[in-house]
């Protein structure tokens, strides 16, 4: 069975969802929408999504745009029959999200929410592992993220490092943008609900949001801590290592490699499943699980508030340093990959450890 397929969202991110759709032998792309010229564009544009939704009529409308305008954007393609494959975060709180899936069950409709990660066969492979007691007891766990972000990454639209636009709540910040997949990783593999949350945001940058985070949920019996930067001095794909009673687990998550105890090296575990052909598939034969459904990033979406709470402390710029090794300059934060390695080994704060910068208060 083939799926009529609109994108509300076009350009950006919008582009990895024109490949991804060519790459779905049973998807067919009817249109695209959006405010931005598409020169390239290889369905009809619309600059309205009303517009498009009544000139297309699609099964799937996949919503790319930016997190503030997801609900009504969703609710609006749900009521005029579309199935959805909404952009992660998937909406801005848990009132948001409430409301989207009264919407969902009021006209028969479902969604799958982007987190890729979830279709991941190294992720089940790992999740299979912890069930079966191959780690024994699960007693932590640490996620390390390093990466490079020009500043030209950080003006490329006009939402992106604000907390508020136009009076409007905008959720940017490393662990619920560039990193979300790893924060909703570590809920899929905890699969318990979280008790407390620390929180520590910093910035090396002028601006509202965070660049940098270290993150500690409590699960019944464990802690989890996440340490990410897009400052890095040294890039680290992002890795999540589960710590156990009877072993250690290492889970590559943006490649897909695992290593299990007993085994030396990461091994890539091929097979990753399409969200999109997973949603028409899922259409199909209802018997077919999404693979992640809204309600499943629930949890993932009750720790937006706690996360973003409080505006991220500077970093002094004693600590700071440009680097022109990209094609644009980038800011590092030194020491921050000793920072970023301690507290994922250690689940500890930024603010526990030896790292000169790092400050519980916000500035």
């Amino acid at each position: 069975m083939s799926a009529r397929v609109a994108l509300i969202g076009a350009a950006g991110h919008g582009a990895w969802h024109r490949r991804a759709i060519r790459e779905v032998d049973t998807a067919e792309l009817v249109g695209l929408c959006d405010l931005a010229d598409i020169p390239d564009a290889d369905a009809p544009l619309f600059r309205d999504h009303e517009e498009l939704l009544a000139a297309t009529k699609p099964d799937i409308a996949i919503v790319c745009t930016p997190p503030h305008t997801h609900l009504a954007i969703a609710t609006a393609a749900a009521r005029a029959g579309a199935d959805l494959l909404l952009e992660k975060p998937p909406v801005l709180d848990l009132a948001q999200h409430e409301e989207l899936s009264a919407v969902l069950a009021a006209t028969g409709r479902v969604a799958q929410v982007g987190f890729q990660a979830l279709g991941s066969r190294a992720l089940d492979r790992l999740r299979a592992a912890i069930a079966a007691g191959d780690l024994g007891t699960v007693t932590g766990i640490g996620v390390r993220g390093a990466w490079f972000r020009p500043d030209t990454y950080f003006h490329r639209a006009p939402w992106v490092g604000r907390r508020t636009l136009d009076g409007r709540p905008v959720l940017d910040g490393s662990l619920v943008n560039p990193f979300a997949h790893a924060l909703m990783q570590v809920l899929a593999i905890a699969d318990a609900p979280v008790s407390t949350v620390e929180v520590e945001r910093y910035r090396a940058r002028d601006m509202e949001a965070d660049d940098t985070s270290c993150v500690r949920l409590t699960f019944p019996g464990f802690t989890a801590v996440l340490a990410v930067s897009l400052c890095a001095e040294s890039f680290v794909p992002g890795d999540i290592t589960v710590f156990g009673t009877a072993g250690t687990a290492r889970l590559e998550y943006p490649t897909d490699r695992l290593r299990l105890p007993g085994e030396t090296e990461l091994t890539p575990v091929p097979g990753r499943v399409s969200l999109l052909a997973n949603l028409i598939e899922h259409r199909s034969d209802p018997s077919v699980p999404l693979r992640s459904p809204l309600a499943r990033t629930r949890g993932f979406t009750a720790l937006l508030a706690p996360i973003l709470a409080a505006a991220p402390v500077a970093v002094p710029v004693r600590f700071r340093e440009t680097r022109d090794d990209l094609d644009t300059p980038r800011v590092v934060i030194r020491g921050i990959n000793d920072a970023i390695d301690a507290a994922a080994t250690q689940r500890r704060l930024f603010s526990e450890l030896s790292v000169p910068w790092a400050l519980k208060e916000a500035a």
